[in-house]
């Protein structure tokens, strides 16, 4: 029987040295090496360690872009801030650019390290492999391969280049804790821990002084203010609409940003004359009339809403193709992903004939973020 064909019992495998695993090894897998040559057969020398520099160069920015990235993730102004505000409005519109462009950098840098270290320190090898059934035992077949491991890992010097290691695991490890709080970063923001139209469980329909809240129609020039009344709209026509205070007026900014705001867009519809739809529990008085309000966020992944069928009275989402029936019920999904029907915004007119909100959504807009009974 040949060598490599015999049964090697654990007392013979713990007498062999790494090499002679390694050659058993090979033996097993039918494998011969044909060239196995150093890029360094002499350590210390120049090009050598211009080469280990050129490696750890490339984990070391590695890292410092991970590290970048984080700062400009946590402590970046990210809230928007309208271009009448030249500086504050450059600083917020390099956000994504910034965060885009470490992450990536951070990325590319762990890659071609990777890439140059196994280039520059791994043995060039060239093998030749015969095809064979299997052979050996578990034990012989764990005790070769650690030895071909650890025979790779002692000949690509990573054991005494003490740079590349401190670097690798610097730029590796930076990457991670950013790839971690990229991973976590949203889901820190406690939902519960403020109140107002700012926090997650309001929209900025609520108004906190009792200051009355309008129906705003938008124009295309964010400082005109057009207020909605009943006789704006057709029977089956519709309108989006963003909230609007008096205090406002005070405000440019916000008075652009309140219609800027991702759960501020509502769809205001008129139906047809003789439209009698099932009304949600709880919410049968927040209509006016015929006219309904409902919050424009898809339940399904926060798209818009906003493509009305007056013959069908459904409210379609572009992007998957969502149906919300608002003449025969509630705004109650009928064909689509969505499963959750649109949140209604309660109104009615003011003395001065205008429309104005009740008050705020009973229930969070948009995709879920907690569990919602609805």
């Amino acid at each position: 029987m040949s060598e490599h064909k015999k049964e090697y019992t654990e007392a013979e495998l713990a007498e062999m040295s790494r090499d002679e695993k390694v050659r058993l090894g090979l033996a097993l897998d039918d494998v011969e090496l044909v060239e196995y040559r150093d890029n360094f057969p002499f350590s210390g020398t120049r090009a050598e360690r211009r080469a280990e520099r050129a490696v750890a160069a490339w984990f070391t920015l590695a890292g410092l872009s991970a590290l970048a990235f984080i700062a400009v993730f946590v402590f970046w102004p990210w809230g928007y801030a309208p271009p009448s505000d030249e500086r504050a409005h450059f600083i917020y519109s390099l956000y994504n650019p910034l965060i885009g462009f470490f992450f990536g950098l951070a990325i590319l840098a762990v890659g071609i390290g990777v890439v140059q270290y196994q280039k520059k320190f791994i043995p060039h090898e060239v093998a030749v492999q015969q095809r064979h059934d299997g052979h050996g035992s578990d034990e012989v077949d764990r005790q070769t391969t650690a030895a071909l491991l650890a025979d790779a890992g002692n000949r690509s010097g990573i054991t005494r280049r003490s740079m590349i290691r401190r670097t690798a695991g610097f730029g590796a490890g930076a990457f991670g804790v950013g790839a971690g709080v990229f991973a976590i970063g949203g889901l820190i923001r406690n939902p519960w821990a403020t109140e107002g139209p700012e926090s997650l469980k309001h929209t900025g329909w609520l108004s906190e002084n009792g200051e009355k809240t309008y129906l705003r129609r938008n124009t295309g020039n964010p400082h005109e203010i057009s207020l909605l009344r009943p006789e704006d709209i057709d029977a089956g026509g519709f309108e989006t609409v963003f909230p609007f205070r008096e205090s406002m007026r005070q405000d440019e900014h916000e008075l652009e940003a309140s219609m800027r705001k991702g759960d501020a867009p509502v769809m205001l519809i008129r139906l047809r004359p003789g439209s009698k739809p099932v009304k949600r529990k709880g919410q049968e008085d927040f209509n006016y009339g015929d006219y309904y309000a409902y919050s424009k966020i898809c339940t399904h992944v926060g798209c818009p809403t906003s493509l009305f069928e007056q013959q069908t009275g459904r409210l379609l989402c572009p992007c998957h193709q969502s149906q919300f029936d608002v003449v025969n019920t509630y705004a109650k999904p009928v064909f689509g992903p969505a499963t959750r029907a649109l949140p209604q915004l309660p109104i009615m007119v003011d003395e001065d004939g205008y429309f104005v909100a009740k008050g705020d959504f009973i229930e969070p807009v948009g995709p879920a973020y907690w569990e919602r009974n609805s």
